[in-house]
């Protein structure tokens, strides 16, 4: 299989103010320091910080992505946002279906794909999140609701292109609790065989994302595994200092992730 270029996207989630713009710039900083990661990198602040990180980042390589959208391209959703306005606003891609937002939001299956039809549409990448619960986890049930949420969220017109997986077992986000590296092996690997299955040679190479409280620490070990083509990184993506040191596992690899 042709390597996939790794992508490691920050999702700031509510956090960040005007000031913390800064961090775009010490991020710049870091990323022009040999050797470079041989990987894409992408943050996803709040929407009200997307206009003026497009600002901060328009002599940069980094990539600025959002954090949802709503499936409709306007109307009367008073406090929602559109993909098409996260595209005028700069976004290159949009997160959809995060645990988060199916746990806070009762979001479905069927929303989550009607959402990343959304990204599609205004252009966007569509960042698909699943995962299962620690009970879930318990019964044994990881690779059931894994295969449910991917066959229920992926929209028709899914590519390698368009589309990203992130594999987010939902206890370990913010926890400090990470599964083994052989079972993140495992998912991905059900996860790399059912897109092979689903869409053919598009899934084969679409990019598999791993999250869940990657940190520095423990990046290297989590990265490298086999299938694992990025992360998607939570609270260690608002300090540049913590999250180039998660994109310095892929310094000098040439990309990993086959």
């Amino acid at each position: 299989m042709t390597a996939i270029r790794p992508l490691v996207a920050g999702n700031w989630k509510m956090h960040g103010l005007a000031a913390n713009l800064a961090e775009l710039k010490s991020l710049q900083d870091l990323l022009a320091m040999e050797p470079q990661p041989a990987a894409d990198v992408m943050i996803c602040p709040p929407a009200t910080l997307l206009a003026q990180a497009r600002y901060f980042l328009s002599k940069s390589d980094i990539l600025l992505g959002a954090q949802d959208c709503h499936p409709d391209s306007q109307g009367p959703h008073t406090g929602d946002i559109s993909a098409e306005m996260l595209a005028d606003a700069g976004a290159k891609a949009v997160i959809v279906g995060h645990s988060e937002r199916r746990t806070d939001y009762g979001e479905t299956d069927a929303v989550v794909s009607q959402k990343a039809g959304a990204a599609h549409r205004a252009g966007l990448a569509a960042i698909i999140c699943i995962g299962e619960r620690g009970r879930e986890r318990q019964d044994g049930a990881t690779l059931d609701i894994v295969k449910r949420q991917l066959d229920g969220s992926l929209p028709p017109a899914a590519t390698a292109a368009n589309t990203i997986i992130a594999y987010e077992p939902v206890w370990a986000i913010g926890t400090g609790w990470t599964p083994t590296p052989e079972d993140v092996a495992a998912v991905h690997a059900f996860i790399r065989g059912r897109l092979g299955d689903e869409l053919g040679g598009e899934g084969s190479a679409m990019r598999i994302l791993y999250g869940g409280s990657v940190k520095p620490s423990n990046a290297r070990e989590l990265l490298t595994v086999p299938n694992v083509n990025g992360a998607l990184v939570g609270g260690a993506s608002l300090k540049a200092t913590d999250f180039y040191a998660i994109l310095s596992a892929y310094s000098g690899t040439g990309g990993r992730g086959r």
